[in-house]
């Protein structure tokens, strides 16, 4: 009954089932649309996912935003300036999650923390999984593909973080960052010495609408651009054309999808309907993920930011990296789909 009742909540309130019966009877009975039209897969599809998104994002951004308050900047580096080694790694990677930056707001928070004194290593991992993992995207993730998938999903942006930034640290690539940003330490005596901003309970919620508002505006567009393409990959484009090029049986396919998502720049819930749609035409969670991946930590602004505080031998080590951690988790994802989904 337990497991019902879990299963009842995860449809109802993360998958909205009782959304996608509502479009599909509008525009069924009210439109008259026939719904075996290649036009009814698609609208449906696009209007659904829209509203699911927005209505999901709306709530996981506040609550997500109200528990990021309370892990500001100087209190994240003070944390992480605690630990050494890889444990130093591994808190970075986890804290890089809960910290409410993107991929092209986590660079200065990079260029702080190196200042600061902790480790290139440790930012870098921390660098990897901001962008990577949060909390309001792996929800959005559950409601899409399940829990499962959703978890391995973090366990995965983790270890390639750790890993990234632990072999930064081996290979002592501290060097390889920009003078300006190495020149300029802030000596931690005076950082410890600022005092950080109480915020009370008021002033937190009034924090986490804004973060709303914010990322709403953000990301709005992103979010529409990559329901359409869902949508126009779910009703029009053959379920036979996506497979040869992005099915199992193309051994390229998670290097493929990887590539693809490189150029592009968009944050993961502008990717997730494309992912959806990908998933409903037959495509491998796996490389579905990789292509995820690659556009949420490989984006070619973020890439551009970053050669601007590092060096190109690090910046082509942090590529290689991460490129080739997604593309390992990629196909063993594919391999494994059968115990996820």
């Amino acid at each position: 009954m337990i497991k019902d009742i879990f299963v009842w909540l995860n449809n109802q309130l993360l998958r909205m089932d009782w959304l996608n019966s509502v479009v599909n009877w509008f525009f069924k009975e009210v439109i008259g649309l026939d719904t075996e039209t290649l036009l009814y897969k698609s609208i449906t599809f696009f209007f659904y996912d829209v509203v699911k998104i927005f209505i999901l994002l709306s709530v996981l951004i506040f609550i997500a935003s109200y528990i990021q308050s309370y892990f500001t900047p100087e209190r994240t580096r003070k944390i992480l300036s605690r630990f050494k080694g890889i444990w130093a790694n591994i808190i970075g990677a986890l804290l890089g999650t809960i910290t409410p930056f993107c991929s092209c707001s986590s660079i200065p928070i990079f260029i702080g923390f190196t200042k600061a004194g902790l480790p290139v290593g440790v930012t870098f991992s921390f660098l990897i999984s901001s962008p990577l993992v949060d909390l309001a995207s792996v929800i959005l993730l559950a409601s899409i593909f399940g829990w499962q998938v959703a978890l391995a999903y973090v366990v995965v942006g983790l270890v390639i973080a750790v890993i990234g930034g632990s072999l930064i640290s081996l290979f002592k690539m501290e060097r390889y960052v920009e003078d300006f940003v190495l020149e300029s330490k802030t000596n931690n005596n005076e950082l410890e010495s600022i005092e950080e901003e109480k915020l009370t309970k008021k002033a937190r919620v009034k924090y986490a609408i804004e973060q709303v508002k914010e990322i709403i505006n953000r990301v709005w567009l992103y979010i529409l651009i990559g329901v359409g393409i869902g949508a126009v990959i779910h009703g029009f484009i053959p379920q036979s054309l996506i497979e040869t090029i992005l099915g199992d049986k193309n051994p390229f396919s998670v290097i493929i999808a990887t590539i693809v998502g490189i150029p592009m720049y968009a944050d993961i819930f502008g990717t997730l309907p494309i992912a959806e749609a990908l998933v409903l035409k037959g495509v491998g969670i796996g490389t579905v993920l990789a292509f995820m991946m690659a556009v949420t930590a490989l984006s070619l602004p973020s890439m551009i930011m970053i050669k601007k505080v590092v060096k190109k031998q690090l910046l082509f080590m942090f590529i290689g990296i991460v490129t080739v951690g997604i593309i390992i988790m990629g196909y063993v994802f594919n391999a494994l789909s059968y115990l996820l989904i």
